[in-house]
């Protein structure tokens, strides 16, 4: 199950990397160069590098490329293209990192739905506080990166879900069976605060930088308070601080969350870590972590929930975290999406092969949005511009999930799709829609341009 490899990432660039300015570009390269040589080595003058205009201008076009919402001055992306101006937005911006002047926004508290019904609490920084986070991630990325071990797949430059589960494949057919599936309790909201600026101090230690990710750390977080029944009334906020957490929405978080749990990474492969006592093998995505081995023993249960929660000041999730063999599991190995289970060959001698296929809970997921997206609600739609939605999210859907065995999930899917399809067509004139004499639904939906999975 290989991954088809680019030119770029060949020469070790990410396609991010290949698209930067040749000036960012070889900065990154030289940080990275000198991080990997000396890996002892302290950066301590990197904040002029940030505040350089080149820097700002390609932090700006990541972040207006990523879009979002506006925080809590309501200041959107539109309105800094319309009314301020890239150059001069990036020219103010810089004055005022410049003249140390730069104080970090509070950030705005959302909350997003969860596929267990739970909600997920997402900070909204200000447009100012994201694009000089993407010019600090642009230049300390690099420094981190040549630490990083190879078991880490998330939020990184280069790699991809796709590679940490190709990895989960060749453990199991390597025989690396039993796993322990662990589950961090709100990770990104529980980061010790000290713990991480003496992670982030062992490579950086500019003052000046370091200044910059405590203010985002420290800033404060406002919620609106909804009152049911009550919309009518001026909207009340709740202001809080926390002494520990980086909120998940910041573009700085990722990298924070990476450098702190590296040291987990780190330990793991360590001449005393289980990687070599137990021949195990440790697959991480940002806060989604698994282990394999042929035995998962107590010792190195104890080693992980001694690491994660006494070392490292975390929560293991008791209630979601197994011990199990895969083998011998009825439901298989979920992660990222993606289910591993020992199958029958369809076809040949009885043979039982690893099969990679989308989850359960990831095809439930995917029709319960198809349902909201072909609903009675978008009756007023046009047909053609429905389909154009509908082809951009599957397109999208089949990028992540069309890969290995997934044939079965793809066939219920397209089902979902043109099933759901023929009845809204039907619901959308007063006269039954039907499908024209010696045609078929499957070609009258071509007609509309639906791309079929």
């Amino acid at each position: 199950m290989s991954i088809p490899r680019t030119e770029h990432e060949a020469a070790g660039l990410s396609m991010r990397e290949a698209v930067l300015p040749p000036r960012v570009q070889r900065l990154r390269q030289k940080l990275r160069r000198k991080a990997k040589e000396q890996k002892r080595f302290r950066f301590y003058s990197l904040y002029d590098k940030i505040i350089d205009k080149e820097t700002l201008t390609e932090a700006y076009r990541q972040v207006r490329a990523n879009d979002g919402a506006p925080g809590v001055d309501g200041v959107t992306l539109t309105r800094i293209d319309e009314v301020i101006g890239e150059e001069r937005f990036v020219e103010e911006l810089h004055n005022e990192l410049k003249a140390r002047q730069y104080k970090a926004s509070p950030v705005r508290r959302e909350y997003i739905p969860k596929a267990n019904g739970k909600v997920r609490p997402l900070g909204i920084p200000v447009i100012k506080d994201r694009v000089v986070q993407a010019a600090v991630v642009l230049v300390i990325e690099p420094i981190f990166e040549a630490d990083f071990e190879e078991c880490s797949y998330g939020f990184r430059p280069g790699r991809s879900a796709h590679q940490a589960l190709e990895q989960i494949a060749a453990a199991l057919k390597a025989g690396k069976t039993e796993v322990y599936d662990a589950d961090l309790e709100g990770y990104f909201d529980s980061i010790p605060h000290d713990k991480l600026m003496k992670c982030v101090r062992m490579r950086v230690v500019d003052g000046a930088v370091l200044g910059l990710i405590k203010q985002w750390l420290k800033a404060p977080v406002v919620e609106e308070i909804r009152e049911e029944g009550k919309q009518d009334r001026k909207p009340r906020y709740k202001v809080t601080r926390n002494n520990k957490g980086t909120p998940q929405g910041g573009v700085a978080s990722p990298l924070l969350a990476n450098i702190y749990l590296h040291w987990f990474d780190r330990v793991f492969h360590s001449e005393q870590g289980p990687a070599k006592w137990a021949k195990a093998t440790l697959i991480r995505y940002a806060d989604d972590l698994v282990i394999l081995g042929r035995k998962i023993t107590p010792r190195l249960e104890s080693f992980v929930s001694e690491k994660i929660e006494q070392w490292l000041g975390l929560k293991i999730n008791r209630d979601k975290t197994r011990i199990y063999e895969v083998k011998a599991s009825e439901n298989g190995l979920d992660f990222l999406g993606y289910n591993f289970s020992l199958a029958l060959a369809a076809h040949g001698p009885k043979r039982r092969y690893w099969r990679v296929a989308p989850s359960k809970k990831s095809v439930q997921r995917e029709i319960a949005q198809l349902r909201t997206m072909i609903s009675n609600r978008q009756q007023h739609i046009p047909v053609t511009e429905l389909i154009e939605r509908l082809n951009l999210h599957l397109r999208g859907w089949k990028n992540y999930y069309g890969k290995w065995h997934c044939g079965a999930a793809m066939k219920r899917v397209n089902w979902q799709v043109e099933n759901r399809l023929r009845k809204h067509l039907r619901r959308r004139s007063q006269r039954p829609w039907r499908i024209p004499k010696g045609s078929t639904l499957m070609a009258q939906l071509h007609k509309f341009g639906l791309v079929r999975l």
